[in-house]
């Protein structure tokens, strides 16, 4: 109950920080409800990713601090329960989180961060046309566009477009117009119209029944990896996704790695020790991700075994002088 108190608000926390960051890219682009429940389910994993860890890390500590407080923790010592007992009763909830953790960024990660970034970039293409009607200054690539009448199904009238270049300028009247976004590649298809080009030499008209204008814009998506592999070995991003990768490795073996702060942060004697867990809590997961910031930039991978033998090590001295050798 006391991890679900402290996850939720985390996770509240972390979904209303999403929802200010859609609003910025809803100033760009169009999206309905369902959509943005789209949205959502994909960044959702990167949401548990940073909240289950440092909710579990917080509870654990504060659990055993309550049964400190509480004097049952004394009541478990004198009843010859070791600290070694709660070591392993923590260290299988702490062992699944792990491994949930390293799956959900290694495998959840490129399928659900792909899909988004494609999805956003696919209605920011759509949203390069949300025309108004009698307004000037629309463009469909290189093509000045003007609407006579509003859209009605998706279907614009009296649709005027012109392009000039150096030696030609080129000035296009449609009854009808429609945009489609097929593959990613965009097209405007007019219908009932006329062409008129012009330059120094001739003029020319056609007539036209169905004209579509291809490839003027299209949408930048990333390549969808079906292995993961080849997403964190991907060449063109080898150095950026390395250290994305220590760094999501870092947070996933930190519930684990833990165990021994936990205790010393929890386990007190009210009586003779004064308190301050919150600040030891916050101490203690700025020089833990703080460690593996800084070393990230100049080790590389070699961060990962560097920190956590520090880490381990530091922890493990609290542990064994703090609670160890006194209970």
């Amino acid at each position: 109950m006391l991890f679900f108190s402290i996850f939720m608000p985390l996770f509240s926390i972390a979904s209303v920080i999403f929802l200010i960051k859609m609003a910025h890219v809803t100033s760009v682009i169009q999206i309905t409800l369902p959509e943005l429940l789209k949205l959502y389910l994909f960044i959702l994993p990167e949401l548990l990713f940073y909240t289950l860890p440092i909710a579990f890390f917080i509870a654990g500590a504060l659990s055993l601090n309550k049964l400190s407080v509480d004097n049952e923790m004394i009541v478990f010592f004198s009843l010859g329960i070791k600290p070694g007992f709660l070591l392993r009763v923590l260290f299988t909830p702490a062992l699944l989180l792990t491994l949930l953790l390293i799956f959900n960024f290694f495998v959840m990660f490129p399928h659900a961060k792909t899909l988004s970034y494609n999805f956003v970039t696919y209605k920011k293409s759509e949203a390069n046309f949300n025309l108004s009607a009698t307004e000037f200054g629309h463009n469909f690539g290189d093509w000045l566009l003007y609407i006579g009448k509003e859209s009605v199904n998706g279907v614009y009238r009296d649709v005027v477009l012109f392009h000039k270049d150096e030696k030609e300028e080129i000035f296009i009247g449609a009854k009808k117009a429609e945009i489609i976004n097929k593959d990613g590649v965009l097209k405007l298809k007019l219908e009932q119209g006329e062409v008129n080009s012009y330059n120094i030499d001739k003029f020319s008209q056609i007539d036209f029944k169905t004209m579509y204008i291809n490839d003027i814009m299209k949408t930048d998506l990333d390549a969808y990896y079906n292995n993961p592999i080849d997403y964190w070995l991907n060449p063109a991003e080898r150095e950026h996704r390395r250290k994305r990768f220590v760094t999501y490795m870092l947070f996933s073996l930190f519930p684990l790695v833990s165990l021994y702060m936990i205790l010393s942060i929890g386990i007190t004697y009210d009586r003779h020790q004064k308190s301050y867990i919150y600040l030891y809590l916050f101490v203690s997961m700025i020089i833990y991700f703080g460690m593996g910031s800084y070393l990230n930039k100049t080790l590389g991978l070699l961060t990962i075994p560097v920190v956590l033998s520090i880490w381990l090590g530091i922890t493990y001295l609290l542990y064994h002088k703090k609670i160890a050798a006194k209970y």
